[in-house]
């Protein structure tokens, strides 16, 4: 099991609910294409799980 993960934002997420559009932000993705490295623990997977549709994410 790796210690962080690789989140990359490859939609964007104007159209979508509300709160997935705080999700995303909350994750520390702004921009298309970015990528992010985050813990791998139960609240980061919880987050990236509800927003799934929107990231690509590696270990």
């Amino acid at each position: 099991m790796a210690d962080t993960l690789k989140v990359t934002l490859v939609k964007s997420p104007i159209g979508c609910i509300p709160k997935h559009r705080r999700t995303v932000e909350a994750l520390g993705l702004k921009k298309l294409h970015k990528t992010v490295e985050l813990p791998n623990n139960a609240a980061t997977k919880g987050m990236i799980k509800q927003v799934e549709y929107l990231l690509k994410v590696e270990e």
